[in-house]
């Protein structure tokens, strides 16, 4: 992640803990307007932007978005992506209707995933988990590139979700039948 991102999600992070609620609100009005188009988030968003080049659409939606998903839940962690986050609110009974949820988020097309991640940030929010936002721009600016094993954030994501599940539950197992 470059500093510029750093510094993004630095400037986030200091709205909310100045507890700058018109800013926040602002930033909120982009949720469920495609990425860019609200003028109230511009004065936030922009000076981190700069001029861009090719592939600048990508980075630009991964900014915007980032910012109205932030104002709607601000709590923050230096860990873990969002496989992680959603991994950490599993229970019983639960289980498969997150399951399906995070699989659709997985498979979402770039112009679709502004609505299911406000779902799963609204979900997490309800869960009081925080959310590594750095981690989530980063994940954001590279969503397209699902062929390349460096980026395929989707894969990375499928990993944390799943991932943790399979090695408890494994010991689980060896556990039962020793007895």
């Amino acid at each position: 992640m470059s500093s510029l991102e750093e510094r993004f999600i630095d400037r986030l992070q200091k709205l909310a803990e100045g507890q700058e609620r018109g800013a926040l609100a602002s930033l909120r009005r982009g949720l469920g307007q495609p990425p860019g188009t609200v003028a109230d988030m511009y004065r936030y968003v922009e000076p981190f932007l700069g001029e861009q080049g090719s592939g600048a659409r990508f980075k630009e939606s991964a900014f915007y978005l980032v910012a109205a998903l932030f104002a709607l839940h601000p709590k923050s962690t230096d860990e873990g992506n969002m496989g992680a986050h959603l991994a950490k609110t599993r229970t019983d009974s639960g289980a498969d209707a997150l399951e399906r949820r995070f699989t659709a988020l997985l498979a979402a097309h770039p112009d679709d995933l502004p609505e299911y991640l406000r779902q799963s940030i609204s979900f997490l929010k309800s869960k009081d988990v925080p959310v590594n936002w750095n981690q989530l721009l980063w994940d954001l600016e590279n969503w397209e590139k699902r062929d390349d094993p460096k980026y395929s954030v989707q894969k990375k994501w499928a990993r944390s979700f799943w991932g943790g599940r399979q090695s408890a539950e494994s010991t689980n197992n060896s556990n039962d039948k020793g007895e």
